[in-house]
Protein backbone atom coordinates (compact mmCIF):
# COMPACT_ATOMS: atom_id res chain seq x y z
CA UNK A 1 0.00 0.00 0.00
CA UNK A 2 1.30 3.49 -0.86
CA UNK A 3 1.56 6.35 1.79
CA UNK A 4 0.06 8.97 -0.33
CA UNK A 5 0.47 11.84 2.38
CA UNK A 6 4.04 10.65 2.63
CA UNK A 7 4.44 10.33 -1.08
CA UNK A 8 3.35 14.23 -1.50
CA UNK A 9 5.55 15.31 1.62
CA UNK A 10 8.54 14.11 -0.27
CA UNK A 11 7.89 15.22 -3.33
CA UNK A 12 9.91 18.50 -3.13
CA UNK A 13 9.02 21.04 -6.32
CA UNK A 14 11.65 21.19 -8.98
CA UNK A 15 12.03 24.45 -11.52
CA UNK A 16 9.88 25.54 -12.65
CA UNK A 17 7.09 25.81 -9.64
CA UNK A 18 5.03 28.71 -9.56
CA UNK A 19 3.76 30.30 -6.79
CA UNK A 20 5.79 28.07 -4.08
CA UNK A 21 8.92 29.20 -2.48
CA UNK A 22 11.06 26.57 -3.30
CA UNK A 23 14.60 25.94 -1.48
CA UNK A 24 17.50 25.89 -3.19
CA UNK A 25 20.59 26.10 -0.75
CA UNK A 26 20.36 26.39 2.63
CA UNK A 27 20.46 30.44 3.13
CA UNK A 28 18.56 30.91 -0.76
CA UNK A 29 15.17 30.42 -2.09
CA UNK A 30 13.17 30.95 -5.02
CA UNK A 31 9.85 32.67 -6.04
CA UNK A 32 9.28 31.69 -9.61
CA UNK A 33 6.69 34.95 -11.48
CA UNK A 34 4.58 32.95 -13.98
CA UNK A 35 5.83 35.89 -16.71
CA UNK A 36 6.91 33.50 -18.93
CA UNK A 37 8.22 34.74 -22.60
CA UNK A 38 11.06 34.47 -25.25
CA UNK A 39 13.31 36.95 -23.33
CA UNK A 40 11.95 35.74 -19.54
CA UNK A 41 11.94 31.87 -20.16
CA UNK A 42 10.19 30.56 -17.66
CA UNK A 43 9.28 33.68 -15.67
CA UNK A 44 11.69 36.18 -13.51
CA UNK A 45 13.14 34.37 -10.11
CA UNK A 46 12.88 36.27 -7.35
CA UNK A 47 15.03 34.91 -4.69
CA UNK A 48 14.56 34.84 -0.55
CA UNK A 49 18.09 34.78 1.02
CA UNK A 50 18.18 34.04 4.79
CA UNK A 51 20.31 31.86 7.03
CA UNK A 52 18.69 28.82 8.68
CA UNK A 53 16.78 29.93 11.22
CA UNK A 54 17.09 33.87 11.27
CA UNK A 55 14.24 36.32 11.35
CA UNK A 56 15.27 38.69 8.58
CA UNK A 57 15.66 37.81 5.18
CA UNK A 58 16.83 39.63 1.62
CA UNK A 59 14.66 39.53 -1.30
CA UNK A 60 16.45 40.08 -4.99
CA UNK A 61 14.68 40.99 -8.20
CA UNK A 62 10.48 41.73 -6.95
CA UNK A 63 9.69 41.18 -10.50
CA UNK A 64 7.46 42.30 -12.75
CA UNK A 65 4.80 45.03 -12.95
CA UNK A 66 0.50 44.17 -12.85
CA UNK A 67 1.87 40.63 -11.08
CA UNK A 68 -0.23 40.91 -7.68
CA UNK A 69 -0.25 37.63 -6.67
CA UNK A 70 3.72 37.48 -6.65
CA UNK A 71 4.08 40.47 -5.17
CA UNK A 72 1.83 39.88 -2.10
CA UNK A 73 3.57 36.02 -1.78
CA UNK A 74 6.98 38.31 -1.69
CA UNK A 75 5.59 40.27 1.09
CA UNK A 76 4.44 37.67 3.00
CA UNK A 77 8.03 36.35 3.68
CA UNK A 78 8.64 37.46 7.14
CA UNK A 79 11.41 39.84 7.90
CA UNK A 80 11.71 41.22 4.91
CA UNK A 81 15.18 43.84 5.60
CA UNK A 82 16.00 44.47 2.34
CA UNK A 83 15.57 44.48 -1.78
CA UNK A 84 18.63 44.77 -3.67
CA UNK A 85 18.01 44.95 -7.70
CA UNK A 86 20.18 43.23 -10.20
CA UNK A 87 19.47 45.78 -13.32
CA UNK A 88 16.84 47.86 -14.60
CA UNK A 89 14.61 45.81 -16.60
CA UNK A 90 10.98 46.06 -15.89
CA UNK A 91 10.54 42.17 -15.15
CA UNK A 92 12.52 42.90 -12.21
CA UNK A 93 12.18 46.18 -10.60
CA UNK A 94 8.68 46.81 -12.33
CA UNK A 95 6.82 45.21 -8.74
CA UNK A 96 9.48 47.72 -6.85
CA UNK A 97 6.31 49.96 -6.56
CA UNK A 98 3.47 47.92 -5.40
CA UNK A 99 5.76 45.76 -2.80
CA UNK A 100 6.81 48.94 -1.27
CA UNK A 101 3.43 49.75 -0.32
CA UNK A 102 3.34 46.67 1.58
CA UNK A 103 6.80 45.92 2.87
CA UNK A 104 8.93 48.80 4.64
CA UNK A 105 12.49 47.82 3.83
CA UNK A 106 14.88 49.69 1.65
CA UNK A 107 15.28 49.04 -1.80
CA UNK A 108 19.15 49.16 -3.43
CA UNK A 109 20.27 49.18 -6.96
CA UNK A 110 23.21 50.26 -9.28
CA UNK A 111 20.78 52.77 -10.65
CA UNK A 112 19.52 55.33 -8.38
CA UNK A 113 16.35 55.40 -10.43
CA UNK A 114 15.43 52.32 -8.55
CA UNK A 115 16.63 52.99 -5.26
CA UNK A 116 14.70 54.02 -2.50
CA UNK A 117 15.78 54.59 1.47
CA UNK A 118 19.72 53.61 0.97
CA UNK A 119 22.42 54.25 -1.18
CA UNK A 120 23.04 53.09 -4.35
CA UNK A 121 24.95 49.75 -4.92
CA UNK A 122 29.10 49.91 -5.17
CA UNK A 123 31.59 47.55 -6.41
CA UNK A 124 32.60 45.22 -4.05
CA UNK A 125 30.51 46.37 -1.48
CA UNK A 126 29.83 44.05 1.27
CA UNK A 127 26.33 43.59 2.73
CA UNK A 128 25.49 41.80 5.98
CA UNK A 129 21.77 41.29 6.27
CA UNK A 130 19.50 38.25 7.24
CA UNK A 131 22.94 36.14 8.42
CA UNK A 132 24.72 35.74 5.20
CA UNK A 133 27.44 37.86 3.39
CA UNK A 134 26.79 39.54 0.03
CA UNK A 135 29.04 40.90 -2.05
CA UNK A 136 27.94 43.12 -4.54
CA UNK A 137 30.51 43.05 -8.12
CA UNK A 138 29.50 45.15 -10.96
CA UNK A 139 28.65 42.59 -14.04
CA UNK A 140 28.03 44.86 -16.69
CA UNK A 141 27.10 44.35 -20.33
CA UNK A 142 23.90 43.01 -20.62
CA UNK A 143 22.92 45.88 -19.51
CA UNK A 144 25.53 49.03 -17.83
CA UNK A 145 23.87 48.84 -14.64
CA UNK A 146 23.79 44.90 -14.09
CA UNK A 147 25.27 43.39 -11.00
CA UNK A 148 25.74 40.30 -9.59
CA UNK A 149 25.76 39.15 -5.65
CA UNK A 150 28.06 36.97 -4.08
CA UNK A 151 26.37 35.24 -1.38
CA UNK A 152 28.33 33.42 1.42
CA UNK A 153 26.89 31.58 4.34
CA UNK A 154 28.56 28.81 6.61
CA UNK A 155 31.19 28.03 4.53
CA UNK A 156 28.92 27.75 1.17
CA UNK A 157 28.68 30.54 -1.54
CA UNK A 158 26.18 31.16 -4.40
CA UNK A 159 26.55 33.93 -6.84
CA UNK A 160 23.20 35.56 -8.55
CA UNK A 161 23.75 36.98 -11.62
CA UNK A 162 21.15 38.59 -12.52
CA UNK A 163 20.51 38.00 -16.32
CA UNK A 164 23.79 38.15 -17.35
CA UNK A 165 24.19 34.77 -17.02
CA UNK A 166 20.68 32.61 -17.56
CA UNK A 167 19.81 28.95 -15.98
CA UNK A 168 19.11 27.94 -19.70
CA UNK A 169 19.82 29.44 -23.39
CA UNK A 170 22.16 32.65 -23.60
CA UNK A 171 21.70 36.42 -22.84
CA UNK A 172 20.80 39.19 -24.60
CA UNK A 173 22.95 42.19 -25.08
CA UNK A 174 20.83 45.09 -24.43
CA UNK A 175 22.56 47.68 -27.32
CA UNK A 176 20.89 50.67 -25.41
CA UNK A 177 23.45 50.72 -23.05
CA UNK A 178 24.71 47.45 -23.07
CA UNK A 179 28.10 46.66 -24.86
CA UNK A 180 29.92 43.11 -25.59
CA UNK A 181 33.54 44.31 -24.47
CA UNK A 182 31.87 44.72 -21.00
CA UNK A 183 29.85 41.46 -20.97
CA UNK A 184 32.92 39.67 -21.91
CA UNK A 185 34.66 41.25 -19.22
CA UNK A 186 32.17 40.48 -16.35
CA UNK A 187 32.42 36.64 -17.79
CA UNK A 188 35.54 36.89 -17.15
CA UNK A 189 35.30 38.01 -13.45
CA UNK A 190 32.35 35.48 -12.90
CA UNK A 191 34.77 32.32 -13.93
CA UNK A 192 37.45 33.85 -11.57
CA UNK A 193 35.31 35.27 -8.21
CA UNK A 194 32.62 32.86 -8.59
CA UNK A 195 34.03 29.30 -10.41
CA UNK A 196 32.82 27.61 -7.49
CA UNK A 197 29.33 28.90 -6.17
CA UNK A 198 26.04 27.77 -7.17
CA UNK A 199 24.31 29.25 -9.66
CA UNK A 200 21.41 31.61 -8.86
CA UNK A 201 20.29 33.09 -12.08
CA UNK A 202 17.41 35.49 -12.84
CA UNK A 203 15.73 33.70 -15.44
CA UNK A 204 15.54 29.61 -15.67
CA UNK A 205 17.02 26.75 -13.35
CA UNK A 206 19.54 26.94 -11.08
CA UNK A 207 22.90 25.23 -11.75
CA UNK A 208 25.64 23.50 -8.75
CA UNK A 209 28.45 25.57 -10.06
CA UNK A 210 28.91 28.89 -12.05
CA UNK A 211 32.10 28.18 -13.50
CA UNK A 212 31.46 25.43 -16.26
CA UNK A 213 28.01 27.57 -17.20
CA UNK A 214 30.09 31.20 -17.17
CA UNK A 215 32.82 28.91 -19.86
CA UNK A 216 30.55 27.73 -21.75
CA UNK A 217 28.24 31.61 -22.59
CA UNK A 218 32.28 33.03 -23.26
CA UNK A 219 32.73 30.06 -25.57
CA UNK A 220 29.58 30.45 -27.12
CA UNK A 221 30.17 34.51 -27.39
CA UNK A 222 33.31 33.84 -29.01
CA UNK A 223 31.76 31.48 -31.67
CA UNK A 224 29.20 34.42 -32.53
CA UNK A 225 32.01 36.39 -33.20
CA UNK A 226 33.61 34.40 -35.74
CA UNK A 227 30.06 33.43 -37.24
CA UNK A 228 29.57 37.31 -37.95
CA UNK A 229 32.91 37.97 -39.51
CA UNK A 230 32.16 35.40 -41.93
CA UNK A 231 29.01 36.61 -42.41
CA UNK A 232 30.37 40.20 -42.98
CA UNK A 233 32.86 38.41 -45.48
CA UNK A 234 30.22 36.51 -47.29
CA UNK A 235 27.90 39.87 -47.54
CA UNK A 236 31.09 42.02 -48.61
CA UNK A 237 30.25 44.68 -45.74
CA UNK A 238 32.17 45.97 -43.03
CA UNK A 239 31.03 45.83 -39.33
CA UNK A 240 30.50 49.78 -39.38
CA UNK A 241 28.30 49.59 -42.71
CA UNK A 242 26.58 45.75 -41.98
CA UNK A 243 22.58 46.24 -41.40
CA UNK A 244 21.93 43.85 -37.93
CA UNK A 245 19.00 42.25 -39.62
CA UNK A 246 21.07 40.76 -42.45
CA UNK A 247 23.64 39.38 -40.30
CA UNK A 248 20.58 37.85 -38.23
CA UNK A 249 19.29 36.29 -41.71
CA UNK A 250 22.63 34.51 -42.04
CA UNK A 251 24.07 34.17 -38.53
CA UNK A 252 20.49 32.67 -37.05
CA UNK A 253 19.30 31.07 -39.82
CA UNK A 254 18.01 27.85 -37.56
CA UNK A 255 16.93 30.12 -35.06
CA UNK A 256 12.83 30.60 -34.71
CA UNK A 257 12.12 33.54 -36.25
CA UNK A 258 10.21 34.75 -33.37
CA UNK A 259 13.42 35.01 -31.98
CA UNK A 260 15.33 37.41 -34.45
CA UNK A 261 14.20 40.61 -32.61
CA UNK A 262 16.59 39.56 -29.64
CA UNK A 263 18.91 38.18 -32.05
CA UNK A 264 19.03 41.29 -33.72
CA UNK A 265 20.12 43.30 -30.04
CA UNK A 266 22.56 41.12 -29.39
CA UNK A 267 23.95 41.06 -33.34
CA UNK A 268 24.10 45.53 -32.60
CA UNK A 269 26.53 44.92 -30.00
CA UNK A 270 28.78 42.45 -31.65
CA UNK A 271 28.98 44.49 -34.78
CA UNK A 272 29.81 47.60 -32.77
CA UNK A 273 32.25 45.61 -30.91
CA UNK A 274 33.75 44.44 -34.00
CA UNK A 275 34.12 48.19 -35.37
CA UNK A 276 36.02 49.11 -31.92
CA UNK A 277 38.27 45.92 -31.85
Amino acid sequence: MTDNGSDAAEAAPVHPAYGVVREVTSFASVLLCNNPGSMELDGTNTWILRAPGHAECVVVDPGPPNKKGHVKRIAEQPGIALVLISHRHFDHTGAIKRLRKRVDAPVRARSSKFTHGAPTLTDREVIEAAGVRITVLDTPGHTADSVSFLVECDGQRALLTGDTILGSGTTVIDPSDGTLRDYLNSLNRIIVEGEDAALLPAHGPDHPRVGPVARYYKAHREERIDQIVAALDELGVSAKDAKPMKVVRKVYADVDKKLWPAARMSVKAQLDYLRDR
